[in-house]
């Protein structure tokens, strides 16, 4: 076990994960539930109440093992999430001032965002495609539509109402004053991580332009404590391939296979879409602008960045997968200048998958209501999932509220949400996973573009 790669462990343990949840949901029948008195398990386990019945002694050990691993996935995402803004911090400050000018910061940002731009809007056009091929919202029946609403309105509703607020502060004017922080502080103590980006970068590029003798201290403290920071990740990433059994368990026992079967065609649209993004768009690119000497091929990217995927869909949080991620796209052959600049600003901003799966949910949800969608609509999918994406946090769940906006902006009902809202988590893994991959892609692209992408058997000495 000793010898087993990490993502080898994770993989088993993820399979076990789903072996367990599937049993313990299994144990769910109707019949449990009617001795609990409920006739929702998933509310039950929300609430832990048992409405004054006793319930059976298997209830009660289902219910101590799906509330202990949710209690340790948890803890194992907070231990990641709580060096987030830390890790963008100081490595955005110490990857924008090494790079010792300012013209080669804008340089290398610009690349960096044409990079970002480029591919969030391929992956947009990728969604409508597949959803406006497959159809996946003619497979849903009557019955099955009102039984997800049901089930999930109350949870629609809160999301719904927050997406709304969100929605009328949601001009470009509004996304761009979002961006500058009134109060530094403020930003890194609620976690704005935008607005952490903003003064990272702009500390990082004042450090350029004053002199070497000074910014030097600085920097070096800033590298430093990256590098603490990542001994910290290291750490905890030792129990990752246990967590991530705790993680994917609760979520496969309280979901159920009856919620995938009625929403099967439109997990396999987002799925298929996400694939294609994944093991098609990054390797297309990575082969295309990496030199044939020095190419990236489709073996050596999954092989380096496979623990970062990994623990991005356990996690399904591209912040909490940072620190990993910038380890794994140093395996790829990216310096450590670029992986300190490109790494955290993506985690922010380059949000391919959440993009993706946002254009499917709109055109899903548009054609379980028979609302056709004209050139111009779909026009506006690609625009406001776009601005959406950037503006999504790189935590579970962030996105579902943002997809309000995208609905209002084609006249789809936002209580609409409560029909994709039992797959959401499922789904959210596997387009955190696109997301991260995105990042260390064009981290490798803007590293080729600089000359400095390092080879195959440099990186591994």
């Amino acid at each position: 076990m000793k010898k087993m790669p990490i993502h080898v462990k994770i993989v088993i343990s993820l399979a076990l994960g789903v072996l367990v949840g599937v049993l313990l949901n299994r144990f769910w029948t109707p019949e449990v539930w009617a001795s609990l008195g409920v006739n929702d398990k998933a509310a039950f386990l929300a609430s832990g109440a048992a409405d004054g019945n006793q319930p059976t002694w298997g209830a009660h050990a289902a219910k101590f093992a799906i509330d202990a691993n949710r209690f340790i996935g948890r803890l194992f995402i907070r231990c990641l999430q709580f060096i987030a803004v830390p890790i963008v911090l100081f490595s955005l400050i110490a990857g924008a001032a090494s790079l010792g000018d300012v013209r080669k910061l804008g340089r290398i940002g610009g690349k960096t965002l044409v990079t970002f731009m480029v591919t969030t809007a391929i992956a947009i056009v990728v969604g409508i495609g597949l959803a406006q091929a497959l159809k996946p919202g003619s497979y849903v029946g009557e019955e099955s539509k009102a039984r997800l609403m049901s089930q999930y309105a109350a949870e629609a509703g809160k999301k719904a109402s927050e997406g709304q607020e969100r929605a009328k502060s949601m001009t470009a004017w509004d996304q761009l004053l979002d961006t500058v922080p009134s109060n530094p502080m403020a930003a890194l103590a609620t976690g704005q991580m935008i607005q952490v980006v903003t003064f990272a970068l702009v500390l990082g590029a004042a450090l350029t332009v004053i002199p070497r003798h000074r910014s030097k201290p600085v920097i070096d403290v800033c590298e430093a404590l990256t590098e603490a920071i990542t001994a910290i990740v290291q750490a905890v990433m030792s129990i990752a391939p246990y967590a991530v059994f705790t993680l994917i368990c609760p979520i496969i026992a309280t979901t159920g296979i009856d919620v995938l079967g009625a929403l099967g065609v439109y997990a396999g649209t987002v799925v298929v879409g996400l694939a294609l993004i994944n093991f098609g768009l990054y390797p297309l690119m990575l082969r295309l602008f990496t030199p044939s000497s020095n190419r990236i091929g489709f073996t050596r990217f999954f092989r380096a960045m496979g623990p970062a995927q990994m623990l991005a869909f356990s996690s399904s949080s591209s912040n909490a997968t940072l620190a990993v991620n910038m380890e794994c796209s140093k395996r790829l052959g990216v310096p450590d200048d670029i992986v300190s600049f490109v790494l955290p600003l993506g985690a922010t901003i380059n949000m391919n998958g959440t993009a993706l799966y946002q254009a499917v949910v709109a055109v899903f949800l548009a054609q379980l209501y028979g609302i056709p969608l004209t050139l111009g609509d779909q026009a506006m999918i690609v625009l406001t999932a776009t601005l959406v994406s950037i503006g999504s946090a790189g935590v579970p769940g962030a996105s579902v509220v943002l997809m309000v906006v995208v609905l209002q902006s084609i006249n789809v009902p936002a209580e609409g949400i409560s029909v994709i809202l039992g797959l959401d988590r499922i789904l959210d893994m596997c387009r955190t996973v696109v997301n991260t991959g995105g990042d260390a892609m064009t981290a490798a692209v803007v590293a080729s573009s600089e000359g400095t992408l390092r080879k195959e058997e440099e990186s591994a000495a």
